[in-house]
Formats: structure tokens, sequence, C-alpha cells
């Protein structure tokens, strides 16, 4: 079910479900999330299940469950199956009917257009394939309101700018796993200096996707303000990265991308969070 995928996921749902100016019982808020968490679980599982021959080969993903054989191929597909369903119903019957719809189109999403169509034939198939690990916010956002406004798109657009140069950092350090699994993946595609010049464009782009947060009252000056230092740090390192020449520096800048992003995402999402708390607690 891929947890540590799922818990980002599941907090960046969360924040989006807390920051929406409605507000729902703490009971269905626990029921809501935990259809997300299982609807994230469900689209991993399909995800493991289709690849299965892909992490195979690949030094990243070997151990996982169906490579070495602790769970059959058939038992993934079934498991995948049922979680979806009742992922979706669950959160329908806690929360509202678009909530439920945004979840199924998200599965979807991931499952038959990244998974199946993209991965395997284009070097951009994490850029629209994002579209489906930014929804989780969008989906707390409906949670909490049963609608959708600029707000979360903002939120939306925070993960999907974010993603590409998350993703493309890691294949540039592992290009050789992707090589040997024949994945298309952009380093191998166009190069690793076209794939820096994309990373460093796509950093800029969440300049201000961040930025917007204060515009559109997601979160404070002060906040707002912590949350553009850190994304210049990011920009800072992604600028690094183009800069690199050798092949061993370049490798240690784009880990070094690929783990602050990870914590990046996180502190982001997190000061948008204690922001809106901290503006209940002072009213």
């Amino acid at each position: 079910m891929k947890p540590r995928v799922m818990s980002l996921v599941l907090f960046t749902c969360m924040v989006g479900m807390l920051v929406a100016p409605n507000k729902i019982s703490f009971a269905s808020s626990l029921i809501s999330l935990f259809a997300v968490a299982l609807g994230a679980g469900a689209a991993g599982t399909l995800n493991m299940w289709y690849e299965a021959d892909l992490d195979a080969v690949m030094s990243r993903t070997c151990l996982r469950p169906i490579p070495v054989g602790k769970v059959k191929k058939k038992q993934a597909l079934i498991f995948g199956i049922m979680l979806s369903i009742i992922s979706i119903c669950l959160l329908y019957l806690s929360s509202n009917l678009l909530s439920a719809l945004l979840l199924a189109v998200t599965i979807s999403f991931y499952f038959f257009v990244y998974t199946v169509w993209l991965k395997r034939k284009t070097s951009q198939n994490i850029v629209i394939g994002g579209a489906a690990g930014a929804l989780p916010p969008v989906i707390g956002w409906t949670i909490s309101t049963g609608n959708i406004s600029i707000a979360p798109l903002i939120l939306f657009l925070i993960i999907f700018f974010w993603t590409p140069s998350h993703f493309w950092a890691l294949s540039l350090y592992k290009a050789d796993d992707y090589k040997k699994a024949k994945i298309p993946m952009l380093p191998l595609i166009s190069g690793a200096d076209v794939t820096k010049k994309n990373i460093f464009i796509y950093s800029l782009l969440m300049i201000p996707a961040v930025a917007s947060t204060y515009y559109f009252n997601l979160s404070g000056l002060f906040i707002s303000s912590l949350n553009l230092i850190l994304t210049l740090y990011y920009v800072f390192l992604c600028f690094l990265l183009l800069k690199s020449q050798s092949l061993v520096k370049s490798n240690i800048l784009a880990k070094k991308v690929f783990v602050y992003s990870i914590f990046y995402l996180f502190l982001i999402f997190l000061l948008i969070l204690i922001d809106r708390f901290i503006g209940i607690y002072y009213g």
C-alpha cells in the first residue's frame, strides 16, 4: 500500500480539510481521512500489481511484496480493487458525493492514466501523472465544505509544480535503475542537462504558487514569508544542481534536492496548518 507515500497524501489531505472555512465533526473527519488512506493504499497496490515486472529489476523496488513473493499478483489485484471500492463508498457515507468522486478520479487517474498509459511511454509521465498526487488537499477541502474554490486549487498547484522537480531529481541519481526497467524518464530521453533545466524551471514555479497562499488567505504574512524562504532555498539547491558539471557532484546534489524536497513540502503544509490554528486561537 506504499505507506510512506500514503502518509504524505494523508497529511496534505488533512491540511486541506482543516484549513477550510467549514468544520465537520471529529468522528466524520477521522472516518473520511481513513477512507482517503485506504484510497491511497488502493492506488499504490494497483500500481505495484501492474508494475511487478519493473519493480523486480530495479534496486529501489526489488524488495516490494510481489517481487519477493510475499504477495501473489492476483491477490494484489483483488485487494487493490476491494480497497478502491470500499474507500470511495466509505468517503461518500462519511462526507459527501463530491469528495467520493474526487477520490475515485484520483485512484483512476493514478492507475489508468499515469501507471498504465504514461509511465512507460513518455518522459513527461510524472508531470501529467502528478495531478493525481496533487488532488488530496482538494479532497480534504471538499470533505469540510462540499465545494471547490480557488484556495484548494492553490494547494493543488503547490504539489503539482513540486512533483516534477522531486521525481526528476530522483531519476537523475537513479538513472541506471530506470534504464534497466526501460522506463523513459527525462534523464534517459533528453539527458541530464535538460533534466536539470526542467528541475530548475519547476522550482521557480513554486515561488508564485507558494506566494499565492498569502493573497488567497491560506496563510498570514509571517508564515507566508517563512514558506517563501524555504522555497527560495529549494530554488537555490536546484540552481546548484543546474550549474553542476561532474557526474559525481550532480548525483550528490540531485539526492540533496530529492531529500530536501520531501521535508520542504511537509513544512510548507505544516506551516499553513499552524498559521490557521494560530488564527483561530487568537481570533
